[in-house]
């Protein structure tokens, strides 16, 4: 998946949003002003950091060299994932779906329900 792919992908999510808070480089997603993603726009491949929980970011870690430990992140929550050739288009965006799955669940119930 390249950058655009990804962007797609990310912003195809309910309530999404993009933003640049930290530099030109740096694209941020959220949902209602929480993040869930982050895109480095200078690197190729594409570097994407996602969110999960601390037991299944061990197992990808293991199980795809393609994925490490969150870059300037908390690394028991976050990975950095490397969009190569290689890596698998549809595991990305189940992991993308996820990250952005568990920032939702944290959010006020009015804010899931629409009530703000």
């Amino acid at each position: 998946m390249n950058h655009e792919s990804l962007r797609d992908f990310a912003l195809g999510l309910p309530h999404a949003s993009e933003h640049l808070p930290f530099d030109e480089y740096t694209l941020v997603f959220k949902v209602h002003g929480k993040m869930f993603a982050s895109l480095s726009l200078d690197e190729q491949p594409a570097r994407m950091n996602l969110k999960n929980t601390p037991e299944r970011n061990i197992e990808l870690r293991e199980e795809h060299h393609w994925i490490i430990p969150g870059y300037h992140m908390n690394k028991q929550h976050w990975n950095t994932v490397i969009a190569e050739e290689y890596a698998s288009g549809a595991l990305i965006q189940e992991l993308i779906q996820t990250s952005y799955n568990l920032v939702w669940q944290k959010l006020p119930k009015k804010v899931r329900e629409g009530g703000l």
